[in-house]
């Protein structure tokens, strides 16, 4: 019972690391640690794409996952299962690259604006 629960755990964070890098810029803005941690992210996120990596967390979760039943392929709750959906989701890897990609730039693009640097036109 115990890795069955471990693994849910995992997914869990996992999801909440995806949220993190997504929308993560934004509290990097105001806080200089956010900053560090979400652009360490967003490189690793970067450099898994390039080498064909999985994430840790992926390993981590199967591994738990095979502890608990081996025979099971899939073994958890409601919630934790449409969470899967959303972190293991299933498109092809050019697409997630791209996706990556365009991450990196918003939040680039987030750190380094100014707020107030443009200009409303007066009509």
């Amino acid at each position: 019972m115990f890795y069955i629960i471990a693994a849910d755990i995992v997914v869990s964070l996992h999801f909440l690391w995806i949220t993190f890098l997504i929308i993560g810029a934004f509290w990097g803005r105001r806080y200089k640690w956010i900053k560090r941690i979400h652009l360490a992210g967003i490189c690793f996120a970067f450099l898994m794409q390039i080498i064909g990596w999985y994430c840790p967390l992926t390993y981590l979760e199967v591994w738990l996952r095979r502890m608990h039943d081996p025979s099971q392929s899939y073994a958890g709750s409601f919630i934790t299962h449409y969470i899967e959906k959303i972190v293991y989701i299933d498109l092809p890897a050019e697409i997630i690259f791209i996706m990556t990609i365009i991450l990196a730039l918003i939040s680039a693009w987030i750190y380094l604006h100014k707020p107030g640097t443009l200009k409303r036109s007066k009509k």
